[in-house]
């Protein structure tokens, strides 16, 4: 291992010197550079390199118990590089020059030969300069001007001064250029770089090694990128193959335009920012494993689209995609294909992402009518078609105008139903739907859908996977909990009372509380035969939302299930004994509550079944 230190001359003498000095002083021989305490020494020797063209003090490397080592003044021939006079040679005045480092090489001849008929010297590294070359653009590699050879395989080519001085020169102080004029270094106008697929890698379906990760974490890229973006007042910086064709019709016109530079410093920037995310959710995994909650973290977010506008007309709004690499072929809405119709709208997102969570739960052939995120209307059966006409039946007046979901494929019968079923209200009105979402579609099912509607938005989409991270902001921070991703499966539902539930109760229980945890608190759900009756959404108190659930589900209520998302705070004359006496068969609720008893009192008088569950499903 060893140093090298230029050592500017004086004059411009042409021989060059060899100079050792050995030190026995063993006083200092535990200190591994013992003899630079000697200043008189030191300094005679630097006097004598004064009086030569160039001179290079070499240190090898030593251990602490060394008494002795040899400093040594080399002659340009035997350096690496080479003297000021020669350097300065390599950057005639005026030059324009650019430097392209890149690991994605998308349009990289469209680039090179734009820039270099603009009359741009290319500098560039390794395979960047070996892919310029073919394509017929003369490159000056970045060893000629570093004077330094690749190393640590491949871990330092750019980590170099005669780099990142030619980046990092502010044009307008003159003590900057004079640094750069005394050390033989030039200017650069613009730097191209992308970094290493981290991202890619480390998502890769066939896993990577914790080791290959850490070597597709780039460095001297980030380096070069942040040193060109915070001097982008002097130096254009490009990370986007997109913004090529932009770049090289700015560098044909005036080249003052301030906006532009800042807009590509404020690119590059919010790259590395990203970048870097990937690299610290990736290392935060591999250390702390199923802690999903760091002290500190960061979400990438990519712009899809700009929307129509928000909530509201007056609102402006824009979709983002999560880049975070716990996303990476996890499903959801914001991945879904689009097949045909208007734009999606800011609404349209929340209902489709609703529906589609919903019917995603469900294990059988299943529908989901969704308006204003909640489901209004749910079914399961074996024929699908039949679990459609019944989930619109379930509230007829507010699926019109709503989002319909499948967890089934949708082929040309389904959607011909799609198309030409009636409302249940008059027989007569053809529905109309803003989305339909499903899985996946045939050629027939999709050719016949897109006849319902010029405007009917069709999406598949993917389930979304467990066990993800949940974020909600509220003004000055953000909540973040893990997904509600519990199913009755994953459950039991105790018989508290005294009537036990057979089998078909059961069944319409957990149908009615799967339905429920979907439902904007406080919910309550009426089920039966695995088919929403009723339900009762969003009110502020739980016995309003019982009576509107009860409303909708008229006189099939009798022997049906009922869910609540909580329990019931009071039984009499209240919510459960309004249920009972309304002819409910069977009630499911987490319990807790201090007046538990009064609920199974009041069951056991109706001779009602009442399941606790011991989970709540809270939504806000």
């Amino acid at each position: 291992m060893f140093g090298l230190t230029r050592v500017s001359p004086a004059a411009t003498a042409a021989a060059a010197i060899s100079t050792t000095v050995t030190a026995g002083n063993s006083a200092h021989c535990g200190n591994p550079y013992g003899l630079l305490h000697q200043r008189k020494t030191l300094a005679s020797i630097i006097s004598s390199c004064q009086a030569a063209s160039n001179c290079f003090l070499q240190v090898p490397s030593v251990s602490l118990q060394s008494k002795s080592f040899a400093l040594k003044a080399t002659s340009e021939s035997q350096a690496v590089a080479m003297s000021n006079k020669e350097a300065q040679s390599s950057y005639p005045s005026g030059q324009k020059q650019v430097l392209i480092s890149l690991s994605d090489k998308k349009d990289l001849a469209f680039l090179g030969n734009g820039l270099q008929s603009l009359g741009y010297t290319i500098v560039s590294t390794g395979g960047t300069a070996s892919s310029l070359e073919s394509a017929g653009v003369s490159v000056t590699k970045v060893e000629q001007l570093t004077h330094f050879p690749e190393m640590l395989d491949g871990r330092v080519k750019t980590l170099h001064p005669n780099i990142h001085g030619g980046i990092l020169a502010r044009r307008d102080q003159k003590h900057h250029m004079e640094d750069l004029s005394s050390h033989g270094i030039g200017t650069f106008d613009i730097v191209v770089v992308n970094l290493y697929p981290f991202y890619e890698k480390v998502t890769a379906t066939e896993g990577i090694k914790f080791e290959d990760g850490i070597e597709n974490i780039d460095i001297g890229g980030p380096a070069m990128i942040r040193a060109a973006a915070k001097n982008h007042k002097d130096v254009l910086v490009v990370v986007d193959s997109e913004d090529y064709p932009e770049l090289l019709e700015f560098l044909k016109t005036s080249q003052d335009d301030q906006q532009f530079r800042r807009k590509l410093a404020w690119k590059a920037f919010q790259h590395v920012a990203s970048y870097d995310s990937a690299v610290s959710e990736w290392l935060w995994k591999q250390t702390n494993g199923e802690d999903k909650f760091p002290h500190s973290f960061t979400v990438p977010l990519s712009l899809k689209s700009s929307l129509r506008y928000g909530e509201n007309p007056h609102q402006k709004a824009a979709f983002y995609v999560d880049k975070s690499i716990s996303e990476v072929n996890a499903g959801g809405i914001a991945t879904a294909i689009q097949h045909h119709g208007k734009e999606m709208s800011y609404n349209n997102y929340l209902d489709a992402d609703a529906a589609w969570n919903c019917v995603s739960e469900f294990q059988s052939p299943t529908c989901v009518v969704v308006k204003h995120t909640n489901p209004c209307g749910v079914a399961s059966r074996g024929d699908i078609r039949e679990a459609y006409r019944l989930a619109v039946k379930a509230d007829p007046v507010s699926a019109f105008g709503g989002i319909v979901a499948f967890n089934t494929e949708v082929d040309e019968a389904l959607a011909r139903e799609i198309r030409e079923f009636r409302s249940p209200t008059d027989g007569e009105t053809r529905m109309f739907y803003e989305i339909v979402v499903a899985p996946k579609y045939t050629e027939k099912g999709l050719e016949t859908l897109r006849g319902k509607s010029k405007t009917l938005r069709i999406l598949e989409a993917r389930k979304n996977e467990k066990g993800k991270l949940s974020l909600r902001q509220v003004g000055g921070g953000w909540l973040a909990q893990e997904s509600d991703d519990l199913t009755p499966e994953d459950i039991q539902f105790k018989a508290v009372a005294e009537k036990s539930a057979d089998e078909s109760a059961l069944s319409d229980a957990k149908f009615a509380w799967l339905c429920v945890k979907h439902v904007k608190s406080n919910a309550i759900v009426i089920a039966k035969d695995n088919c929403m009756l009723g339900m009762g959404s969003g009110q502020p108190n739980r016995v309003e939302s019982l009576r509107i659930a009860m409303r909708k589900a008229g006189d099939e209520v009798k022997g049906a299930a009922l869910a609540s998302d909580a329990f019931f705070p009071f039984a009499w004359n209240d919510a459960v004994e309004e249920a009972c006496q309304a002819g409910i068969g069977v009630i499911a609720e987490p319990g807790g509550s201090i007046r538990d008893q009064d609920a199974i009192d009041c069951c056991n008088k109706y001779g009602v079944t009442l399941l606790f569950t011991n989970v709540r499903h809270f939504r806000h």
